[in-house]
């Protein structure tokens, strides 16, 4: 692959070589295939196309100074699946099955995976859509479950550095009781004009409160927040908010720093006492947040006071990369090892 720029990759679609798919038909899964073909042969009336029947996942895998493969935490991206795949009524993969998966599908792929020194990462797609042509309002009976990959560099150009957010209130991501908690594509339309009117505005990205009060942090954009303050990491508890795998890691990371862990509703006003902050998930791990705008209360959050990350988002951001490239020890057993 040498006319692969590594260092410089965007967070975008290259072309790889395979694809894995798998059909539900009949009531049951069947085998795991190989395939070539970037495109999906879809019926006009597929329920993914019409209701929204689908759900999605991303994950990564790392290639180590050892030159081993990683991938980071598949099982806990399975679970997640699954939880999606039972709150829009669709067949569960197992994590057996969605595990082979991801291996076959990386194994298949591996001279797209970038090399150690690049900072770069081969990016996992997981895609499952209902594909019945059907008019009428409910499930489909049949599936399409799809792994795609391909290389990416860092979500955000300047990499690791704070960005500024706004509050956005005029949209609402998800409902407390809707589908904020899976990861469908519903969720992210819902976001598009309100992530375009930060990016007009000058902002990395906007930030939600939660739709119930707007009283209370919800999230940054399509990622997690946390706050750190007083040696305790404190992250959202919502009905509205994706179970981040990040930001899972994230908070044993800091229990095994010896921090407190908080997880529960954060008030708007809170923004102003925390030392540091973040907006986390797969694809930039932790974006530290310099400050958070609230145009309706003329407020400012300034956060990060000298415009850097923070101490312990820098500690927490370097030992979780650390773990997924095998330059440190994998205690929680997180690692998928692929020889």
């Amino acid at each position: 692959m040498e006319n692969i720029d590594w260092s410089n990759l965007s967070f975008g679609y290259m072309r790889t070589d395979y694809n894995v798919r798998c059909y539900y038909r009949d009531g049951q899964w069947g085998e795991l295939e190989l395939c070539s073909e970037e495109t999906l042969n879809l019926h006009m009336a597929a329920t993914c196309l019409h209701y929204g029947q689908e759900a999605f996942e991303g994950l990564k895998a790392f290639r180590g100074k050892d030159g081993k493969i990683r991938i980071f935490r598949p099982e806990a991206n399975a679970e997640r699946l699954q939880s999606t795949c039972n709150g829009i009524l669709m067949p569960e993969l197992s994590t057996e099955m969605f595990v082979k998966a991801v291996k076959t599908v990386v194994k298949a792929n591996e001279r797209f995976i970038p090399p150690y020194e690049s900072g770069a990462s081969l990016y996992i797609r997981p895609l499952l859509i209902g594909t019945s042509a059907q008019v009428g309002v409910h499930p489909s009976k049949e599936y399409l479950f799809v792994i795609f990959v391909t290389p990416v560099g860092p979500y955000f150009k300047g990499g690791f550095s704070t960005n500024p957010y706004v509050i956005i209130r005029e949209f609402d991501r998800s409902a407390p009781l809707g589908t904020g908690i899976y990861k469908v594509g519903g969720n992210y339309a819902a976001s598009l004009r309100a992530n375009k009117m930060a990016h007009d505005m000058g902002y990395s990205c906007e930030f939600y409160l939660d739709a119930k009060e707007k009283k209370y942090i919800d999230e940054c954009g399509a990622a997690n927040f946390f706050g750190i303050k007083d040696n305790t990491y404190v992250t959202p508890l919502s009905t509205s908010i994706l179970p981040s795998i990040t930001n899972r890691s994230l908070m044993q990371l800091a229990e095994d720093m010896g921090m407190k862990v908080e997880r529960r509703p954060i008030p708007e006003e809170e923004l102003s006492t925390f030392e540091e902050a973040g907006a986390c998930g797969t694809a930039a791990v932790i974006s530290p947040i310099e400050r958070i705008d609230d145009f309706e209360n003329k407020k400012s959050y300034i956060i990060a006071k000298d415009g850097k990350p923070g101490p312990i988002s820098t500690l927490l951001y370097n030992k979780l990369r650390a773990i997924q490239y095998g330059d440190e020890p994998d205690t929680h057993g997180w690692v998928t090892i692929i020889e």
